[in-house]
């Protein structure tokens, strides 16, 4: 079993919150910020089983196998 690590951004919208991985474009939504996340996961384990039945694994081998760091920036602007 390979393990990938992939970025989660999650915000609130009116109703609820939605999530997203921007590396592979898949998004989710949730009730919670807990039930987002879970659902990403979900979203994107199932955009890689499809990913490895097409035999497109080894394109995201790359992505999901990168050390990355993210944190907020905040801008001000007058």
């Amino acid at each position: 079993m390979k393990t990938y690590k992939f970025t989660s951004v999650i915000w609130k919208e009116k109703e609820g919150y939605v999530s997203k991985c921007p590396e592979l474009g898949v998004a989710s939504a949730g009730d919670t910020v807990e039930e987002a996340l879970k659902n990403l996961k979900g979203a994107i384990e199932l955009y890689l089983e499809n990913a490895k039945e097409l035999g497109m694994l080894e394109e995201i081998d790359e992505i999901g196998t990168t050390e990355r760091f993210t944190s907020l920036l905040e801008v001000a602007i007058a």
